[in-house]
């Protein structure tokens, strides 16, 4: 990739970390792009001479089995391409400043990310039915892991008469993270999201399906690019209008990435993301008799004292003992799947070896 190239695509995110990590793809003839499309398999990405269909190399399919190392949307990627047909294939994904993911659905234990290389991330929260502080702890839990900053934006004010109460009612639990109250219909409130959009930085956007993350979108780009539906009154659930994910260069600069709905978003990671979410609990816990206190039956818990003195709200003290319980469960799950992993790696060494044995020749 020539200095032209290089300088073009800062507008898509490229910087001095990607350009270190491209080094050993250039002697290749490899171009670096953008993912910006990602459905079941296939691929679009972008650089500054525009889009290419993509697919992944047979060699990189049969070296990376797991999901997580495959190419998902905002990754950079080093691709051979065909120009005048617009294709690439893709060799090997740079490495992310940041990831943000979550548990895959079910019962296997895999990350499944979602978004990569990622600056801000919006969390979008409706006032409406939708609110809920527990799922908002838990959206900030697994973004503190990612390595972005979290934003929370509480939409749909203009359908909730006490959305200042609420407003105090998340400042509470956010530990200083940035909270506004928004219309995606109001012109003005559009300005509170731009503030932290910037050139060649990228947000991603969280939230549960019918939040309004499409039309906020919509409203940033100036036209209805997204498809959108009508939330149901009963329980105020949207369907997952969004159903791939995607990223897009805004007109005046910046890009967002959109996601479907998540009414299922377990924890990946370790304990950081929880620890920084719930640092009032931690602060409390210094205090606790025992040093491997698990704040539930202890004598001289100051966690439990706080909660019966009413310093400590019970429903916080609760989702903080549920992602807690999440966590350790998690960790557990991983110990099995590498200890299984690795038994079955000597199981394949001790195979070969005995055939190596019985086929010596003296």
């Amino acid at each position: 990739m020539n200095i032209e190239q290089q300088n073009s695509n800062v507008d898509f995110g490229w910087n001095s970390f990607f350009e270190t990590n491209f080094e050993q793809y250039k002697n290749q003839n490899y171009a670096a792009l953008r993912i910006i499309r990602e459905n079941r398999g296939k691929y679009i990405a972008c650089n500054a001479s525009g889009e290419f269909l993509c697919e992944i190399t047979g060699k990189f399919r049969f070296d990376n089995e797991t999901r997580d190392k495959f190419p998902i949307v905002g990754d950079w990627v080093a691709a051979s391409v065909v120009s005048n047909e617009r294709k690439a294939m893709i060799h090997a994904v740079l490495p992310r400043k940041s990831v943000f993911s979550r548990k895959a659905s079910g019962e296997i234990t895999e990350e499944q990310p979602i978004a990569a290389n990622i600056d801000t991330v919006f969390i979008i929260t409706g006032l409406d039915l939708n609110y809920n502080l527990r799922r908002i702890e838990r959206f900030l839990s697994i973004v503190a892991d990612s390595g972005a900053l979290p934003v929370i934006f509480l939409n749909k004010s203009d359908l909730c008469p006490e959305y200042e109460q609420r407003k105090s009612e998340v400042e509470a639990v956010a530990n200083g993270v940035d909270v506004h109250t928004i219309s995606a219909y109001n012109q003005e409130d559009l300005i509170k999201l731009k503030q932290y959009i910037k050139s060649g930085e990228t947000v991603a956007f969280l939230g549960s399906s019918g939040v309004g993350k499409s039309t906020i979108i919509n409203a940033l780009l100036n036209k209805e690019q997204l498809k959108t539906n009508e939330v149901s009154e009963f329980g105020s659930r949207g369907r997952h209008t969004t159903t791939f994910r995607e990223l897009i260069v805004l007109p005046e600069g910046g890009m967002v990435i959109d996601t479907p709905g998540m009414r299922e978003i377990q924890v990946w990671g370790d304990e950081k993301g929880l620890e920084k979410v719930f640092d009032d609990i931690e602060d409390l816990a210094a205090g606790c008799r025992f040093r491997d206190c698990s704040h539930k039956n202890e004598p001289g818990c100051a966690v439990l004292e706080a909660v019966q003195k009413g310093t400590l709200d019970k429903k916080r003290y609760e989702s903080y003992l549920k992602l807690q319980k999440e966590y350790e469960y998690l960790e557990a799950r991983q110990t099995m799947k590498a200890s299984a992993v690795e038994k079955a790696r000597w199981k394949v060494i001790t195979k070969s070896a005995k055939q190596l044995k019985k086929h010596k020749i003296y």
